[in-house]
Parts: structure tokens; C-alpha cells; sequence
């Protein structure tokens, strides 16, 4: 029976991820920079199954001690300030905590036992703005954000423990993936949550920046079944973990209006406050290495959107 430490296991990809190894008779430990705040986003279901620790993501005495006393078989970081409307804040706080955070626990790991498998949620963020597409492993980066940034440096410092001390260390590429589970912060649940709104007559319309820019979505639970499948390979390496399909933020908002009988055209409104610079509109991943693990995405971008509306629905409609 495998132990797994999960940090930031309250937000969407630990919350999935816990719930995809439970079911595989996994010992859980997850870990959260605030547990008062953490337990409000955790499903009881959940709770009652894993332990939950607080670690800030800063000391790695306290990290040492989570590991000698729970001895994990496999580490996923999750933990991290999010993309999203965020990603442009704080840049000190955000390569402290979604660069640096990563070398401490590879560092832990080094220190405490070199045979913990370890996956990061990395991201698209890191490609920026790129002239080639679809992206690939072998694509060169150029991030155009603090949040990019930061996953460049924990990425890059990914490939030389595992080079150097022979770790097993992983980076999951993630492109844009979205469920229920996703905060406000982002466009995604922020068209669904309005669209629902604007079905109940609780807002009169919904303002965007680009609704032509285009991203690569992909469904959470898509993504979990892909760093897990990362982990359960017999070499560790890096994979881009996309749909391989694009689509525009105003077809976002057509199925998601379509799913409530109403047309989009009649509410959204392009505003320029919402507007992104560097907008990385060409980001489209070529998702062939993951697929040579029997990876394939299980979710329809239809599908994504759909269950996004009808949670949304359900969460406003009781």
C-alpha cells in the first residue's frame, strides 16, 4: 500500500488526484499552508480519509519532518499561487513559493530518501509567447509572466536533480484544465458562474476581455490520470499533458449559454479593463508523448463546459 503526499491537496488537481488514489487503497497526506481555510474546500468524503498537515512551503525543516514521519512513497506539488487573474501579482511571492518551494522538497527528498518519486504540476505558462505550434517537450520556452516564470526555474531545476542525483523527478506540462472544482479567478468558472447568474435573472451580463483568444482545455480529472500515469512510468521525463485541441474563449461562452437556452451574443460584453498584454493565444499542445503511456482524455471539450453550467446550476438553484 503506497503512500502519497499531496501538497495543496484542497484545491482542484489534489482534491481529483486523492480521490482517483483512494480508490487505488492509497495512504493520503496532504498537505496546506492554511487547514482552517483548506477544510472548507474539501469534500467530507475526503477529509474523513486522508491525513491533513499544514506546511508553508518555505521550511524545510518542517518538510524533513513530514517525511521521516510519513515516509511517502510519491510526492505530487500542487501547491502554488494559481494562473488565472493572479498570475501577474506579487512576482517575489510567486517565485518564492511556486519556484523555490520545488527545491526544497527536491532538496528533502535528496536529504531524506532519494528513491521518493516526484511529480510537479508545471504549466503552458512557461512556453509564453512561442511561434511554434503545437508545443512539444522539445519546444523552447519564453514565459511572458511571474507565474511562467517561477515554473521555468522549478522546471528547469526539476531536470537537473534528476540529471545530477538521478531522482526520479517528473514535470507534467499542463495546459489550461478546468471541472467544477475551479475558482472564480478564472475565466472558465467565471462565464459559467455568470451565465448561470444571468439564467436567473441574478446579473444582466457578463464582461470579457478577448473572447477571441484561444487556449487548449482539458478536463481536470484528464490531467490527474496523466502525472499519474507520469509516475507510474519506468523512466522519469517531462510531458506536455494537453487535449491537442484549440478553442476560443466566445466558443467557451457559446456552448456554456447554449447548455441554459440562451444566446451569448445577448450578455457578454468585451471590456478593455479584462484585456490581457502578451496574451499567449497560440498555446496548443501536442500531447503524442503522454498517449505512449495510455494516456488518452476522457472528457469532450462539450463535456468540460456542460459540467461546469450544471454545477454552477445546481449550486445556485437548490
Amino acid at each position: 500500500m503506497n503512500t502519497i503526499l499531496i501538497t495543496g491537496i484542497s484545491g482542484q488537481d489534489g482534491l481529483y488526484l486523492a480521490e482517483f488514489l483512494l480508490k487505488k487503497n492509497c495512504i493520503i497526506i496532504g498537505t496546506t499552508r492554511d487547514s482552517h481555510k483548506s477544510i472548507k474546500n474539501i469534500p467530507d468524503y475526503i477529509l474523513k480519509k486522508i491525513t491533513l498537515i499544514e506546511w508553508d512551503l518555505v521550511s524545510s525543516n518542517d518538510l524533513d519532518c513530514i517525511i521521516k514521519k510519513y515516509q511517502p512513497d510519491e510526492i505530487y506539488n500542487f501547491a502554488a499561487y494559481s494562473s488565472g487573474e493572479s498570475m501577474y501579482d506579487n512576482p517575489k511571492e510567486m517565485m518564492s513559493i511556486n519556484g523555490g518551494a520545488v527545491v526544497t522538497i527536491l532538496d528533502s527528498i535528496l536529504n531524506n530518501n532519494i528513491n521518493i518519486k516526484f511529480c510537479q504540476a508545471s504549466s503552458s505558462e512557461m512556453f509564453g509567447n512561442v511561434n511554434d505550434a503545437p508545443q512539444s517537450e522539445l519546444t523552447d520556452f519564453n514565459p511572458q509572466n511571474p507565474y511562467g516564470k517561477a515554473k521555468l526555474f522549478a522546471h528547469e531545476k526539476i531536470g537537473y536533480y534528476r540529471s545530477k542525483y538521478k531522482i526520479f523527478a517528473c514535470s507534467a506540462i499542463l495546459y489550461n484544465h478546468e471541472s467544477s472544482r475551479r475558482g472564480l479567478n478564472f475565466v472558465t468558472k467565471k462565464i459559467t458562474n455568470h451565465a448561470v447568474k444571468i439564467k436567473l435573472k441574478l446579473l444582466e451580463r457578463l464582461e470579457l476581455g478577448d473572447i477571441q483568444a484561444r487556449r487548449d482545455w482539458l478536463h481536470a480529472k484528464d490531467a490527474v490520470l496523466a502525472m499519474y500515469l507520469m509516475m507510474q512510468a519506468k523512466v522519469p521525463s517531462d510531458y506536455v499533458v494537453a487535449s491537442g485541441e484549440s478553442h476560443s474563449v466566445e466558443e467557451f461562452c457559446d456552448v456554456a449559454f447554449n447548455c441554459l437556452d440562451l444566446n451569448y451574443k445577448d450578455y457578454v460584453v468585451q471590456s478593455k479593463k479584462f484585456f490581457r498584454d502578451n496574451d499567449r493565444s497560440g498555446l496548443i499542445g501536442d500531447c503524442t508523448k503522454i498517449k505512449t503511456l495510455g494516456w488518452e482524455p476522457e472528457y469532450s471539450f462539450k463535456e468540460i463546459v456542460s459540467e461546469m453550467v450544471a454545477s454552477d446550476f445546481e449550486e445556485y438553484n437548490h
